[in-house]
């Protein structure tokens, strides 16, 4: 369990995915990781053409996406591994 975390901080067995991947805390996280992640992916793909000006039009497209991958995996690891904990026996 995280520092500072208690037993109360877990989700209760049947918590929905939904419900957790929206809290507060799983989004701010997700988004801090897909921020840093996602601009580190563009500068290594797209550095290039952001450079010289040659960006088309759906390279726009690409680039979002390339936030929204990062975040997707960040939030699934996260209510993955809340729910866990959440059904984990105490030790």
């Amino acid at each position: 369990m995280a520092a500072g975390a208690s037993r109360e901080d877990l989700p209760a067995a049947g918590a929905g995915w939904v419900s957790l991947a929206t809290r507060g805390d799983i989004v701010q996280r997700s988004l801090r990781l897909a921020a840093v992640i996602g601009s580190v992916l563009v500068a290594i793909n797209y550095a290039d053409r952001l450079f010289a000006g040659a960006l088309a039009g759906t390279d726009w497209i690409k680039i979002g996406l390339t936030y929204c991958v990062p975040y997707c995996v960040t939030t699934f690891a996260s209510v993955s591994t809340l729910r866990a904990a959440g059904t984990a026996a105490p030790r």
